[in-house]
């Protein structure tokens, strides 16, 4: 191989359920990369904990190639990676393995880029590689990782890049932050070639929201959407959400009659329902406080709206969501 081209040993790892959209914007990018540079600039391998096949969110297994063990015995080698992919599952409690993380930690000590995907975030917190560094992950569990975290600096940015660590909220945003990687390892020319392949006219920002109401374009509506995402705690009045935006309450009601089709008020309650849902499923905290985290006066009044909403009281979903994940 000439001396100029660099070949980069990548690694995904593949937790089960993981997101199959995750991975194939993650592959297929360095796939197209190959595939422009004219050589195998990206090899790589798949990996399970056991070295079996690894399942899908959509029930597709995919044969492993290596076994976390046989990874361990490449960071001796000239075969240890250089990039590392971690792609979680949907239910990100449900990960606990002490191998994994001390294998996290020293591909990273020796050198690699790790990738979190779609909630991988979240596994590598549990490494210890995002202490003192920002990350991002999926929308519906940055409140619970805050909570699991407070440590970490975490983001609803699309994706973070801080030294070596990538973090992403999944789904079209890891072709976003592929890009990126592929515009600082090889410029501007080699990312409009991948782009025309793949028929993608815009590259997305890291800052860009994650969130976005469809079918919303009203600025003064996203913005009261974000007041209330941003104030599931301390609920706003609705004259003080009226005042931020410069709208009478009448206005406010036609615009969530047109846009989102329930009142303010409901809509508001919903938020703060489907937060405290991540909560109780995502962490350990007691339910009262869950609902005091939610904006609720108390227990009584948290459950019964939550009974209301849900078909069941806060208890009995978190005991039902304990059962799935075991």
């Amino acid at each position: 191989m000439p001396e100029n081209r660099i070949s980069h040993s990548v690694v995904f790892y593949l937790l089960n359920d993981f997101s199959m959209f995750a991975f194939t914007m993650a592959i297929e990018p360095l796939r197209l990369a190959n595939q422009m540079l004219g050589y195998e600039c990206y090899s790589w391998r798949l990996v399970s904990t056991d070295g079996g096949s690894a399942r899908a969110s959509n029930g597709i297994k995919i044969p492993a190639d290596n076994a976390l063990k046989e990874e361990r015995t490449l960071l001796q080698s000239e075969d240890r990676p250089t990039l590392v992919f971690v792609i979680s599952g949907k239910e990100i409690g449900a990960n606990e393995d002490k191998a994994l993380s001390a294998w996290l930690r020293e591909t990273y000590n020796r050198k690699a880029a790790v990738f979190g995907l779609y909630k991988g975030a979240a596994i590598l917190a549990k490494s210890g590689l995002l202490s003192g560094k920002r990350c991002s992950i999926h929308w519906e569990n940055i409140d619970s990782f805050r909570e699991n975290n407070p440590e970490i600096n975490v983001s609803a940015n699309l994706y973070e890049i801080d030294d070596r660590i990538f973090t992403c909220a999944g789904g079209n945003a890891v072709m976003d932050m592929m890009m990126k990687y592929l515009l600082m390892e090889h410029g501007d020319g080699l990312v409009t070639q991948i782009c025309n392949l793949a028929l993608s006219n815009r590259i997305r920002s890291s800052q860009e929201r994650q969130k976005l109401p469809i079918g919303v374009t009203n600025p003064k509506l996203l913005k009261i959407l974000q007041l209330m995402e941003d104030n599931l705690c301390e609920i706003l009045s609705h004259t003080e959400i009226a005042n931020s935006v410069g709208l009478s309450r009448r206005q406010i009601e036609r615009l969530f009659q047109i846009y989102i089709g329930r009142s303010p008020a409901n809509h508001y309650l919903k938020l703060r329902l489907e937060r405290a849902r991540q909560f109780l499923r995502e962490t350990s905290l007691p339910i009262v406080d869950v609902a005091v985290a939610c904006g609720f006066v108390s227990a009584s009044h948290f459950s019964k709206r939550y009974r209301e909403h849900f078909g069941m009281t806060p208890l009995a979903d978190r005991m039902t969501s304990a059962l799935v994940i075991s």
